[in-house]
């Protein structure tokens, strides 16, 4: 048992490991947005790769836990949740490559209109995420619960975006493509946050057994 214990927090450190990349894609993907610096954007794309390797070392870690420990009660709702984390992780990772991707794209045409809400964004997902691996860490379900409150103000932040481009493309046909590109960073911030929300779900059903999705119980 002391060995499993031993396996269970090295599967904890690599999924800190890999939470702490992808945040640090999200960050440099928006800053070569914002900045216009192709040298970050393509890191982002880079590291990608390390990122995917590490997900396949944590789905094999909690897949053979599973299996040889055959675990009950918490400790099965811990290798269920780090297989579910894990995935999210993953694919908020594959978003930051395609906020970089457009940030890659927008280099060929002047900013549309000064970004703030983006940023604002950004900066809001990010701290969803940090928040979800805190209360992951430490068994909060308090704090992950404040994730799932903060999914509307990234929702709200998305409509105020895609409404401002949408008013500028209709003065000003030229900036369409520039613009379309912002609406889909846009979008792929949401769908970041909606993946916090997710890991958010998951560590309140690890830590309280309570199954919060859709929100019908979030105080």
């Amino acid at each position: 048992m002391r060995q499993f214990t031993v396996e269970l927090e090295e599967l904890n450190q690599k999924l800190l490991q890999m939470g702490g990349q992808v945040e640090t894609a999200i960050n440099r993907s928006v800053r070569a947005l914002v900045d216009q610096n192709r040298n970050l954007a393509e890191q982002v794309i880079r590291d990608h790769r390390q990122i995917g390797l590490l997900e396949m070392e944590i789905d094999g870690m909690a897949t053979r836990l599973l299996a040889l420990r055959q675990p009950v009660a918490r400790d099965l709702r811990l290798l269920t949740a780090a297989l579910k984390i894990n995935t999210d992780l993953e694919r908020i990772g594959e978003l930051a490559v395609h906020v970089a991707e457009r940030a890659v794209l927008l280099m060929h045409h002047p900013l549309v209109r000064p970004l703030v809400d983006i940023p604002h964004m950004a900066t809001l997902v990010q701290s969803m995420l940090l928040k979800c691996l805190e209360a992951f860490v430490n068994g909060d379900a308090a704090l992950a619960r404040s994730v799932l409150l903060s999914d509307d103000e990234v929702d709200r932040l998305r409509d105020a975006v895609y409404s401002e481009l949408q008013e500028t493309m209709q003065h000003d046909p030229g900036v369409v493509p520039a613009a379309v590109d912002l609406i889909f960073v846009a979008r792929n911030l949401e769908r970041i946050g909606d993946h916090a929300t997710n890991i958010a779900e998951d560590v309140v059903f690890l830590v309280q057994g309570v199954d919060v999705r859709h929100h019908a119980d979030t105080h």
